[in-house]
């Protein structure tokens, strides 16, 4: 086991840590993260990423046992995030995941996705 020492602090001092990140980037990541922060989210997610086709919303009312307005919710908060699109078909609407995601944030849903399997 390695030991450091610690430094000495002085009450009402600070360290000065360098917070080396964007502001614009760190909220866009935090909206992303919200967005993933439902269970019901990260499981439509995870079966849009897997998916060959868009899928119905009357597929996932169906697979989660859940109203269309709470489905419609949860697919609305993904849309805003910008992770999913969504196309018309007569009645019925289709989601997919967003083919251009930008690298980061693919690799995210990658990991979240992965991170759902048995």
């Amino acid at each position: 086991m390695v030991t450091s020492e610690l430094p000495v602090r002085q009450r009402g001092g600070a360290c000065g840590i360098s917070i080396a990140i964007d502001p614009r980037l760190a909220g866009e990541a935090a909206e992303l993260l919200k967005a993933l922060a439902d269970p019901t989210r990260v499981a439509m997610v995870a079966a849009l990423a897997r998916s060959q086709a868009p899928v119905c919303i009357c597929d996932f009312t169906s697979a989660f046992s859940l109203t269309q307005p709470t489905i419609s919710h949860h697919m609305s908060k993904l849309k805003a995030a910008g992770l999913v699109e969504a196309s018309k078909r007569g009645v019925w609407t289709y989601y997919e995941l967003r083919g251009d995601l930008p690298p980061a944030v693919a690799r995210m849903v990658e990991a979240v996705v992965a991170g759902t399997l048995p």
